[in-house]
């Protein structure tokens, strides 16, 4: 399950993005928990000095504004496609950084049997 954060103390743009994320959540039918953070001492732990942000399992995806919906779909997309085959067994291998330019599935990663 995705754990998706949005990060914004209340402001009318806070609202609006949490609005988009559980709106394409839903229409793509992904399991997720969103979770709302409006502390500002949590918000800056993220390095996030303008909100609002959006965080998916731990990384900032976007920050000092509103996605649009296609924006948040793409977003969402290819986070789950940069970890389609990184399970727990298969952590360590290179396809599975945390480098966010390693294409999880790329033919380099196919060719190597990671994928």
């Amino acid at each position: 399950m995705k754990i998706i954060k949005v990060l914004g103390t209340g402001c009318p743009s806070c609202v609006s993005a949490e609005k988009v994320v559980v709106d394409v959540v839903n229409e793509l039918n992904i399991e997720a928990k969103i979770i709302k953070v409006t502390e500002i001492t949590e918000i800056m732990m993220y390095d996030v000095m303008i909100t609002p942000a959006i965080v998916i399992d731990e990384k900032v995806v976007l920050k000092g504004r509103v996605p649009s919906k296609d924006e948040m779909q793409a977003l969402l997309i290819d986070n789950f496609a940069n970890n389609a085959c990184c399970s727990e067994e298969s952590a360590g291998d290179s396809c599975c950084s945390d480098d966010s330019s390693d294409a999880c599935c790329s033919s380099e990663d196919k060719t190597s049997g990671c994928c």
